[in-house]
Parts: C-alpha cells; structure tokens; sequence
C-alpha cells in the first residue's frame, strides 16, 4: 500500500541516497532514447569515419539537455505528480530532492550541454537542441492541462533528436535530415496516444487532455491512431528512394510498419487498454528497429 502522505525530510538522506534521486530526475531512460535517436542521425548523416571524441561529445551534451528538460517538466508539476500513481514517488513529490535544488541542477546541465555543443560541435546543434528542450519543458508541459494540442507540440520535441543529429554531423538542415525528423514526427502520434489511453485513468486525476476528440477512448480515437500509424509505411520507404539508405531498410521498415498497423485493427476492433497497451509496446519497438535497419543499411 502506497501511502497517502509522502514527506522526506532532505536531512534524513544519505550522500547515496541524495545521488540516486537525483539520478532519478534525469529519466535516463527517456533521455537515453532521445540520445539514441539523435545518435542515429548524426550516422545516417556522417560522409565520414566516425570520430569517436566527436560522437561521444555530442551525445553527452545532448543527454545532459535533455536531463535538464526533464527536470524541469518534474518542478512544474510537482503538486500533479502527487496525484498520479506512476509519479507520486519522484523525487519532487517525496521531498528527496528540494525544488530550488531540481531548478540549479537542471540549470548546470543546460550550461554544461549547451557548452559542450556550442564549442565542440557547432552552433545550429546547440540551438535547435535549446529549442526542442525549451518547447518540450515550457510550452507542451503547460499545454498537457489545456488542450488536446499537446500532442500536436510535444511530437515536435520528440521528433527532433534525428534531426539534432544530423546536424551535428553535416551542419545543415537539409531535405534528408528533414525526413528523418518527419518520420520521427508522424510516429509520435500513434505512440503518445496509445500511452494516454493506457493511462488515462491517471492522467485524469492531474486533468491532463492527452487524447483527441474529447479524450474518449472510442472508435475516434482507435481511427486516427491507425491513419497516423498507416501514413508510417509510405514514410519508411522514402530513405531507400532517396539513397540515403538501401533496399533492405526498406523492406525492414513495410514489415514492421504493416505489423504495428495490424496491432491498431485490434484497437479499433476491441477499444480497450490491453489493445492500446499492445500498440504501445508495438510503437516502442518499430522506432528503434526501423532506424538501426537504416544505420545498419547504410553502413
């Protein structure tokens, strides 16, 4: 049983204890998946030999951003955290870390990553990395409680880390990093909304609006989770027809893309959690699988 009332004093943690929460405050593995899909980018862009220096650096300074946005999501809605079970045992709502604490540590990832992007990478990268974090933490965290169009601006932060990638490794923006970002983008939708409905019973209580049309778990929903969902097949063989990778990507990318379509016909068939539950995992794996056959395909 979770109790009602959570309330750490700071004094009463130990040195590893203090370390741990504030580890917990990254959401490393959030941040380590935004990492991941930046590093991806920055392969597919890459004309070179990797330079392992280069690539470590801009990996570092991307993840401490990203830390840092994800700290300050965390003390913006500390007192919603609190109200939903998957998030009432953070740091924030348990008081093992103190929220001018959270705000000074998110600060020196910001300078530390920005830092290293600025001086060892190059400036485009550290400002559309500053962007991404700035609209994810100030305008979509804020939004969650307004509006539906959340998802709309939320994709966007989530979409960028292919193209932050690219980058870093070419210093443009150019049409194939752009494609990268949109397929990112459009895999966003299917994937944000098969979470809110897992958990909308949770985001309720902090009075988040994370589904379409109304927040209903109906047939709506389930149809625009599959049209975002089938717009994916088309998007994942543009790479192959472009050059940027090959044929066997390609056809990595319609298998997996027709089997996670497949899963939203159950959701549109069944409309219930265990189906969104079913498109959500679906979703965490096509993104990975799909961008390491394009790495692995250019290779």
């Amino acid at each position: 049983m979770i109790s009602e009332n959570i309330n750490i004093l700071p004094h009463d943690l130990s040195l590893l204890k203090k370390i741990k929460a504030y580890f917990e405050l990254l959401k490393f593995r959030l941040s380590f998946l935004v990492v991941f899909s930046a590093g991806i980018g920055y392969m597919l862009g890459l004309q070179t030999t990797i330079n392992p220096i280069h690539f470590s650096i801009f990996l570092l300074g991307g993840f401490l951003i990203t830390g840092g946005a994800n700290i300050i999501n965390q003390v913006i809605e500390i007192d919603l955290d609190k109200l939903m079970l998957r998030t009432r045992l953070r740091p924030l709502p348990t008081n093992r870390v103190q929220k001018n604490e959270a705000i000074i540590f998110s600060v020196t990832l910001f300078l530390s990553g920005g830092c290293l992007l600025v001086f060892y990478i190059n400036l485009l990268t550290a400002l559309v990395t500053l962007f991404s974090a700035f609209l994810y933490a100030f305008v979509y965290t804020p939004l969650k409680q307004k509006s539906s169009i959340a998802v709309l601006v939320g994709a966007v932060p989530g979409a960028l880390p292919p193209l932050i990638g690219w980058i870093a490794a070419t210093g443009v923006i150019n049409m194939e990093g752009s494609l990268l970002f949109f397929i990112q983008f459009i895999w966003q939708f299917p994937h944000f909304w098969a979470i809110a409905w897992v958990l909308d019973d949770d985001y309720q209580k902090a009075g988040f609006k994370l589904l379409p049309f109304g927040g209903k778990k109906d047939i709506n929903t389930a149809l625009q989770i599959m049209i975002y969902t089938l717009m994916l097949i088309p998007l994942g063989l543009i790479p192959t027809k472009l050059g940027l990778t090959g044929l066997n990507s390609g056809i990595i990318a319609t298998v997996c893309g027709v089997i996670f379509l497949m899963q939203t016909f159950y959701l549109m068939k069944e409309c219930t959690n265990k189906a969104a539950k079913i498109i959500m995992f679906g979703s965490f794996l096509y993104l990975p699988i799909v961008q390491i056959a394009f790495v692995w395909d250019k290779l």
